[in-house]
């Protein structure tokens, strides 16, 4: 009634018969459920006209210049793929957090990793954040064999992520603040920026400029660069 249209027609939506709604259609069913910009282009994506063929997936790969820039940029940074696969990091990155090397899934870390839950000041609200995110990076394109698989593994194994999945939440995961435990310089509060480049995302936290968090930071740096220096040893002696 609210959004001006039949209830024979909502319930033609609701069970798929009706695959052809108006963007109008779409946008009075947005005002009336309250969604916000997110989640309103999130539907107005599920409905338009499937593809005729659909698009070549082409292999994540992380640029030069991206690389040359993780090893020179002084804080913690990676990049990651749409599916949240960490394909590159520096030290700073790995310092930080051992999940953040390359091979690792950074969603799949969250919900089954349980040093993630201590890592995370706020694992609840973490989650939530992450499985929206994630719902709204792969839009339409549910049936990629990645998505179906990091899915299916998941919803198997983490009661957390088959709860939030079946909420069907949709959000940008962008820049922010976290507040993170880390195990030997303790709660850090840091700032995360995420840059898009070429199809993929660059990540970087840094702290404040001044205060407490900014301290320990630099412990964490000379603790990356110790780290870094024993590996050069160990290679060097080999």
């Amino acid at each position: 009634m609210l959004a001006g249209i039949s209830v024979d027609y909502y319930m033609r939506l609701e069970r798929g018969r009706d695959k052809t709604p108006s963007a109008q259609v779409l946008g009075a069913l947005a005002g009336v459920l309250h969604l916000d910009d997110v989640e309103h282009q999130y539907l107005l994506d599920l409905a338009a006209p499937p593809r005729r063929t659909p698009p070549r997936r082409r292999v994540e790969r992380v640029p030069t210049r991206l690389h040359h820039l993780l090893a020179t940029v002084g804080v913690p940074a990676f990049v990651e793929g749409r599916a949240y696969d960490v394909l590159a990091s520096n030290p700073l990155a790995r310092a930080l957090s051992p999940r953040l090397r390359p091979g690792e899934n950074r969603l799949r870390s969250l919900m089954l990793d349980p040093e993630e839950r201590e890592f995370h000041a706020d694992w609840p609200a973490a989650t939530a954040e992450f499985v929206a995110a994630f719902r709204r990076s792969i839009g339409e394109d549910a049936a990629d064999a990645r998505v179906v698989e990091l899915v299916g593994e998941l919803s198997l194994a983490s009661v957390r992520f088959r709860t939030l999945w079946a909420r069907h939440d949709v959000r940008r995961l962008e820049g922010g603040t976290a507040t993170v435990r880390h195990p030997v310089v303790g709660t850090l509060r840091l700032h995360r920026e995420k840059l898009p480049v070429d199809g993929l995302l660059l990540v970087l936290y840094y702290p404040d400029e001044h205060g407490d968090s900014a301290e320990k930071f630099r412990a964490l740096a000379s603790l990356a660069a110790s780290d870094l220096d024993r590996r050069s040893a160990v290679s060097g002696a080999s």
